[in-house]
């Protein structure tokens, strides 16, 4: 492996073969066109090692467990249960010691998941390949490629290597899951003039995990593994941190100066009693009861299952979440940066226009009437490649096409571009398959980069005992209109004139307007079949019978998505591979952008320093052929502004981005193991509008997660609040087995089920908060203060009551029984800090009703059992005692109330201003 990285031709990636001439890059690799001889090729295997990805150094399982014990939280928790430990609380202690091993053992499996991503990229290269050695053709396995091999490609071939192509024969190659681009990419051999070009623009070149869908061609191996364009991006995947979610920050910050606080007043508390004369062990008992009151003990693990069910909900809505902490920071997400094809587009070319007959017609017309229709069809579906089958039962609804006459779903081979045009005749009752039988092919031309056309000729029905032959031709507009001297108007055929040249050119120009690529159609017919298929002259004095636009178009759904989003204050961004005039289209059409200002493409992007990329970053909503690096710096760019960052994907071009990203979207039936490996959510349906449902119950996860922590925290003041004052006037109102029973049952089942209130009605019409917001904001902080210091004067007035008119086991059992029932009772005030809870409805959360009964009842089961109140040093309570529990612990109620109507008062005032 060491012998591998120091070797100076690891770099030689970096080299711009697409520049070179043939003969320079063979100089520059050292081979020759009879390839390598198996001598030099095992002297080289032996120096850059096997064509395959290295993968990144991996964490062990024992690393992986520690890293999950490192959260603030975690280890109050630990605390928590060594204290419980300490007081003979054995039970508590082991119930908090499950719950902590479950949540490490819970966040290895999820790191166990996301580096799958790198063994998926490992698999996605070619086992075999064909290689020319010792001026023969040979088969070896893929990963025994060395720099200096020539390859050999053929249709169907996975590309072994990244090659620099030294022959090309109407070569095809579909790079979609690298660049992006929907459209298989024509290669030739030429050298570039520019050394700046992006991947999808290296017409000579031919990479890793690509797949040549037409024609052949010939290369020479440029890098193989990590140095392919394949292998940086794992590079990318292996290097790029894992940063911490929003609400995790806030936790790690909430558990630092809870601890602080924690130790703070313990050591305060311990003083004053030593200073009060009494004992030490006694007041490390009270000092310790204090920091368990402190300590929301069960604030990590609630926080999990709430994640944890808004994981299942979503689930049920087609978003399947990978890695727990994604629920939340879907709420806060600012930014969507959406790969086009096959997320925002449907990866699929469809015909949007027809020029037939002097005429433009939409992709819904019917053609039945239009002077010419018949004979166009018969070109865009003979004068093709692609194939025609029945699909099976068991293919995929995205590969069964059914078409508007009721035929069976058809399953189309080929080209995009040419399984466009098929489809669209078959959807007019064109069948290519009748039509080969009925025309079949006699001669062809195959469509070649330079001539920019394709030809074939078929042998028509006889017209009075005479053979028909008819040349048909498709290609290039501005190529083909030079090759014809007719055109069939009006169901004949005439001389071209200078108006129907101007007609067509107009036509062709409305037509890129949109973003469409244009094929025209031409046809001639001869008495015989040509002797000669030479272009020139089987492609001479053709008759124009019309022009095709087509594009991958928007996914229905998607503009609603794009507004929705809009409208909740979330900016979408779209990042593709593809021209800037089909990014441009699709998003105008989407509303992401209303002109082409808004767009930037990847030769622009690294033209701009990173310092004025920055400053510019707002300025655009579309980035169009860009590379993997480019996508990464657009997202870090995004980052840097402060914001939170989705990013959506499919294909391996995305994986660095979707890493890089607070969160990855992969998508599940079109996407790649790479892509779906490295993301924290998952589209099943890969529907873009399934984002918006997912953002949705992410903004509900966390004001749900808030609550919580208002509830827990307010509790756990009041807890602190009471013992704090009680020992100052020198009271014992509170036992260590008291605040752990009321943490762990009468906090934990409301705070469940405070996880499961409904979203807000106009939740997706909030800005998305900061991530910058404190969990604290909007009020949470100040709610916390006065509602724990309320909590603590309802529980301290019920213990001087208590103490002064009964004895002190009333007292105690009177302060406990209060402090456990009150907040069962403040349950109901937490679930909103504006709203009523008559406006919410006191009873529509039928889970908090029956949490908040359950855990009155382990309250009351406490007080009321013989046994059970031996164990926790309290007594029964009378009626008059209860009387005044209840009515203490039910006063916070319309006290909070109140409160909250002086907040909406404020609110409407301020709304008046």
């Amino acid at each position: 492996m060491e012998q591998v990285q120091k070797q100076p031709e690891r770099t030689s990636s970096q080299e711009a073969y697409y520049t070179l001439t043939y003969d320079e890059t063979i100089a520059k690799l050292d081979s020759s066109q009879n390839g390598l001889t198996e001598a030099e090729a095992a002297a080289r295997l032996e120096r850059y090692g096997k064509n395959v990805l290295q993968e990144a150094k991996r964490k062990s399982i024992i690393a992986k467990l520690i890293a999950q014990f490192k959260d603030v939280m975690i280890i109050i928790l630990l605390v928590a249960a060594l204290i419980s430990g300490i007081l003979g609380e054995l039970t508590d202690a082991i119930i908090i010691l499950v719950v902590v091993v479950l949540n490490a053992v819970l966040g290895v499996l999820q790191e166990n998941k996301a580096e799958q991503a790198l063994d998926a990229l490992k698999q996605m290269s070619s086992p075999n390949a064909r290689v020319i050695r010792d001026g023969k053709t040979i088969e070896i396995k893929a990963e025994d490629l060395v720099p200096g091999d020539v390859v050999v490609l053929e249709a169907g071939n996975v590309v072994p290597a990244d090659i620099r192509l030294i022959e090309s024969a109407s070569l095809k190659i579909e790079e979609a899951a690298l660049t992006g681009e929907s459209v298989p990419v024509e290669k030739d051999t030429a050298p570039l003039d520019k050394p700046d070009v992006v991947i999808g623009d290296r017409k000579n070149m031919a990479y890793m995990s690509s797949s040549v869908t037409y024609g052949r061609g010939v290369g020479i191996v440029t890098g193989t593994g990590e140095n392919t364009e394949v292998g940086k991006i794992a590079s990318f995947i292996s290097q790029e941190d894992e940063d911490i979610t929003p609400l995790q920050k806030k936790l790690n910050e909430l558990g630092k100066y809870f601890t602080i606080i924690i130790i703070a007043v313990a050591i305060l508390i311990f003083g004053i009693g030593l200073f009060q004369g009494r004992t030490w062990l006694e007041m490390l008992l009270v000092s310790i009861s204090l920091a368990v009151a402190a300590i929301p003990e069960g604030l990590p693990a609630i926080v999990t299952i709430i994640l944890a069910l808004g994981v299942q909900r979503m689930a049920k809505r087609k978003s399947i979440i990978r890695k727990l902490p994604a629920v939340e920071t879907l709420g806060s997400t600012e930014i969507i940066c959406s790969d086009k094809t096959g997320t925002l587009t449907q990866n699929k070319m469809t015909v949007k226009q027809v020029y037939v007959d002097s005429g433009l017609q939409d992709e819904q017309a019917d053609l039945s009437t239009v002077a010419g229709s018949d004979i166009l069809l018969q070109v865009m579906t003979l004068c093709n490649d692609t194939k025609m089958t029945e699909a099976n039962s068991d293919v995929d609804a995205d590969a069964d096409r059914a078409d508007d006459s009721g035929k069976k779903g058809m399953q189309f081979i080929g080209d995009p571009t040419e399984t466009a045009l098929v489809e669209f005749a078959l959807h007019r009752n064109f069948d290519k398959r009748e039509g080969e039988n009925q025309y079949p092919r006699r001669a062809e031309l195959p469509f070649d980069s330079d001539r920019k056309l394709m030809t074939t000729v078929h042998e028509m029905p006889q017209t009075e005992g005479k053979k028909v032959f008819r040349v048909m031709t498709k290609g290039a507009p501005d190529v083909l209109l030079e090759r014809c001297s007719r055109i069939h108007v009006n169901n004949q055929t005439v001389d071209m004139s200078a108006e129907h040249r101007r007609n067509i050119e107009e036509a062709n120009k409305s037509m890129a307007q949109k973003a469409l690529r244009v094929l025209a159609l031409a046809y001639s017919d001869k008495p015989e079949l040509p002797h000669s298929m030479e272009p020139s002259e089987v492609e001479a004095n053709l008759t124009f019978i019309g022009l095709v636009g087509m594009i991958d178009p928007p996914r229905e759904e998607v503009k609603e998505a794009v507004r929705i989003c809009k409208e909740a204050g979330i900016r979408p961004i779209m990042i593709t591979g593809d021209h800037r005039d089909t990014a441009a289209a699709i998003a105008k059409e989407l509303d992401i952008i209303q002109d082409e200002s808004g767009v930037l493409t990847g030769r622009e992007l690294s033209e701009l320093d990173e310092k004025t990329f920055m400053s510019k970053v707002t300025q655009y909503s579309v980035y169009a052929r860009v590379s993997p690096e480019h996508k990464v710096r657009i997202v870090q760019a995004w980052k840097k502004h402060g914001k939170v960052v989705a990013m959506t994907g499919d294909g391996v071009n995305d994986a660095p981005a979707l890493k890089a990203s607070d969160i990855g979207i992969g998508m599940g039936i079109t996407g790649t193991d790479v892509s779906k490996g490295v993301s924290d959510m998952v589209l099943a349906d890969d529907n873009f509008s399934t984002i918006v449902v997912a953002v949705e119950e992410g903004r509900k996860v966390y004001s749900n997660i808030r609550k919580t922590i208002q509830f827990l925290l307010s509790a756990n003041l009041g807890e602190v609040v009471t013992l704090f004052i009680a020992t100052l006037l020198n009271w014992k109102i509170l036992f260590p087995i008291h605040i752990l029973w009321i943490n762990l049952v009468t906090d934990t089942l409301p705070a469940l089920a405070l996880g499961l209130e409904k979203a807000e009605k106009d939740i997706m019409k909030q800005p998305p908060r900061s991530s910058e917001t404190s969990v604290f904001a909007d009020g949470v902080g100040t709610s916390i203060i006065y509602q724990g210091l309320l909590e603590a004067a309802l529980t301290l007035f019920t213990y001087w009551w208590g103490h002064t008119h009964y004895d002190e086991s009333v007292a105690v059992t009177m302060a406990f029984a209060t402090l456990g029932l009150i907040q069962l009772t403040h349950v109901y005030n937490v679930r909103s800090n504006t709203k009523s809870i008559f406006t919410i409805g006191v009873f529509s959360n039928r889970y908090l009703n029956w949490a908040a009964l359950a855990a009155g009842v382990l309250v009351l089961v406490v007080i009321w059992v013989p046994y059970m109140n031996e164990l926790f040093s309290v007594v029964p309570l009378n009626g008059e005692q209860w009387l005044i529990v209840v009515a203490a612990a039910f006063s916070i109620l319309p006290i909070v109330e109140i409160v909250k109507l002086f907040i909406r008062m404020r609110i409407r005032n301020r709304n008046k201003g």
